[in-house]
């Protein structure tokens, strides 16, 4: 079985091709920039050999354009790893918000687009680009089962206490305002793969995932389920970020608006493109400010402090709150890349029982790796992410349960 996987974003489209037998990837790449003149197009195709690597630097005007060059690049006579779209067997999207609805990842229908265009509100940025990515997907692939695969589905199981804010009852009963959570895809895969590598029973174990990139967030997950999460009703909510304040006084934004006269798409932009590493030092780049730290910068300086200090905040909370503690897990761009920051978050955590390896710690390797002391009582693993094959993994598994009902 061949699963396409496709990450629409407003002016970009992410793909990945995965031959499911093995587990494969046959190629991926990503589009930039769609709409603008200097868009572009990287990808890499697998075949026996040398991978075969390439940028293209041209005028791709929309994501229907885009696809269809995504298509060519799968189906190229010389180059391709499929001869024409029949070929593959499904096309799995990720689909930002599923609500309160969708605890798993669903066969595309009328009824699921409809939903998930319901909750456009609860994710203006994300779910309008995710809709379109699955129109046009149905136009080049009619063949293939299109499913979408949610990032909120796997905190759908937190209890009430986790995902209820202390608001009127109304506000929940009918606008559905609560935590919902995100990088669902990316705490699925990571935590599954730490539970594998842990030798109990999974009922009886305790974790606590890190996703840090540009976005961040951490999930507490208990016995194989998330009972928490940092992210909130939007990506905005839990650790600072690369742009993004997490958590704050919610009071601020209506002395930004009383006292300094922003409207609401003002402080928007404040509170989610402004702020952050991005806020503090200027730049969102975490090489850039662990530069800047490093050549003494005070504003860098204290941005690496308060992020630092909102995650070892979140990992004592969390702890606390499932009354264990077995591994704590560095994932995504920074999670994996970052040693430093790792070592920073790890410093002074004794007393939970994490003791870090600082020379396994400053080891590079693509795989799954402990980076914790013999001694340690608590493991700290990197493990890298792969969203993709997440959700191509989630897309095959509804392929077949549909069969199965079928039959």
């Amino acid at each position: 079985m061949k699963i396409l996987v496709i990450n629409t974003g407003s002016s970009s489209i992410k793909f990945e091709l995965f031959e499911m037998n093995n587990k494969s990837c046959l190629s991926k790449g990503t589009i930039e920039r769609l709409g603008d003149a200097a868009s572009s197009i990287s990808y890499k195709i697998n075949k026996t050999g040398e991978p075969i690597k390439n940028k293209l630097e041209i005028p791709i005007a929309d994501h229907t354009e885009g696809l269809k060059k995504i298509v060519e690049i799968l189906t190229d006579p010389e180059n391709g790893v499929i001869k024409d779209t029949s070929e593959v067997d499904a096309v799995g999207h990720r689909v930002v918000h599923g609500g309160e609805t969708y605890s798993g990842a669903r066969l595309i229908t009328d009824d699921v687009m409809a939903k998930v265009k319901e909750l456009i509100p609860l994710a203006p940025l994300h779910n309008p680009a995710n809709i379109q990515g699955i129109e046009v997907a149905e136009q080049f692939f009619p063949e293939a089962a299109q499913v979408a695969v949610f990032d909120t589905a796997f905190h759908q199981t937190m209890p009430a206490k986790s995902y209820r804010y202390p608001l009127p009852n109304e506000l929940y009963e009918k606008e559905k305002i609560r935590a919902y959570g995100f990088h669902g895809s990316s705490h699925s895969y990571v935590s599954k793969q730490m539970l594998e590598a842990l030798e109990k029973p999974v009922a009886e174990t305790a974790i606590i995932t890190i996703h840090l990139g540009n976005g961040c967030s951490m999930a507490a997950v208990k016995g194989g389920k998330c009972i928490d999460t940092s992210m909130g009703l939007s990506p905005l909510g839990g650790l600072m970020m690369g742009t993004r304040t997490g958590d704050i006084d919610p009071s601020i934004p209506f002395f930004l608006a009383s006292k300094m006269g922003l409207d609401l798409q003002e402080i928007d932009k404040i509170l989610n493109k402004q702020s952050g590493l991005k806020g503090i030092t200027g730049s969102n780049d975490m090489r850039d400010v662990m530069e800047l730290r490093a050549n003494g910068d005070e504003n860098a300086i204290l941005a690496i402090d308060m992020y630092v200090q909102r995650i070892k905040k979140f990992i004592g909370a969390y702890a606390a709150e499932m009354g264990a503690l077995d591994s704590i897990v560095f994932t995504a761009g920074i999670g994996e890349n970052s040693d430093e920051l790792r070592s920073l978050i790890c410093d002074n955590m004794s007393f939970l029982g994490i003791e870090l390896d600082e020379s396994k710690n400053a080891t590079r390797s693509d795989g799954n790796r402990p980076v914790h002391t013999e001694n340690s009582k608590v493991g700290v693993w990197v493990i890298p992410t792969n969203e993709e094959l997440e959700i191509a993994i989630q897309s095959e598994k509804v392929i077949k349960q549909e069969v199965a009902q079928d039959a």
